[in-house]
């Protein structure tokens, strides 16, 4: 069982338009592609005050991407083009990281979960890049590009190589690393910071591109063996 926190947005459902719990079906196809169920997570205050009673139902915790962070979460002001924040959602896949970490819990983050995961464990975030000739942020668009991955960490181990071509849609990245977690993927040719894991802890493993969207990368397939490997061994 793999939790997929869910996004928030104001979306038409027929003749309604209304607030609406949102999940692309690429993260949960990619689940049940690699053998296992998923389950949506959708933002609840009362479970980020008590994260186990949804954290004993899941092997694994996946991140998913979205909209921004709310900058106060990591103690700063919000720049102009930071924009769509939902701190209720903050609180809860905050909450959730924390405990699934303190748990072992295999965990990923992708795109925003990456950025989440760094601000769970006391890092910042640049709120805009300025050199976006990679990593463009067209409404609706990926880009294709180059990443490398350090060698012998879990971020080349889960992707089976050194280098990768990635999909990525984003217009924030890392500022100060979180406590422990270090840097394991950059983008070609500008070096931003594109994985971060942390060493030693099982799979805990950050991407800032999207491999929901492209069938052959095989990350979200290393979280569901990371799940089943860690239930086994329990």
């Amino acid at each position: 069982m793999i939790g997929i926190c869910a996004g928030v947005e104001r979306a038409a459902l027929g003749s309604w338009e209304l607030e609406t719990n949102v999940t692309p079906r690429t993260y949960t196809g990619a689940v049940a592609k690699a053998g296992a169920l998923a389950v949506i997570l959708p933002p609840d205050d009362a479970v980020a005050q008590s994260p186990d009673q949804v954290l004993d139902l899941v092997d694994g915790l996946l991140l998913a991407g979205g909209n921004d962070i709310d900058p106060s979460a990591y103690g700063a002001r919000p720049h102009p083009q930071t924009h769509r924040t939902r701190p209720e959602r903050d609180r809860f896949e905050l909450a959730l990281a924390h405990r699934a970490l303190e748990r072992g819990l295999p965990l990923l983050g992708i795109c925003r979960g990456m950025e989440l995961l760094n601000v769970a464990l006391g890092g910042t975030l640049d709120q805009h890049l300025e050199r976006l000739d990679v990593h463009r942020h067209t409404p609706a668009a990926f880009c294709d590009h180059e990443v490398r991955l350090g060698p012998g960490s879990l971020a080349a181990r889960t992707v089976g190589a050194e280098t990768t071509g990635v999909r990525s849609h984003h217009h924030q990245g890392l500022a100060e690393l979180g406590e422990g977690l270090v840097a394991s993927g950059w983008s070609l040719p500008d070096e931003l910071i594109e994985a971060i894991e942390l060493p030693e802890r099982g799979f805990v493993l950050g991407v800032l591109w999207h491999p929901e969207e492209d069938e052959r990368d095989r990350v979200i397939g290393a979280l569901v063996e990371g799940a089943r490997v860690k239930e086994v061994a329990s």
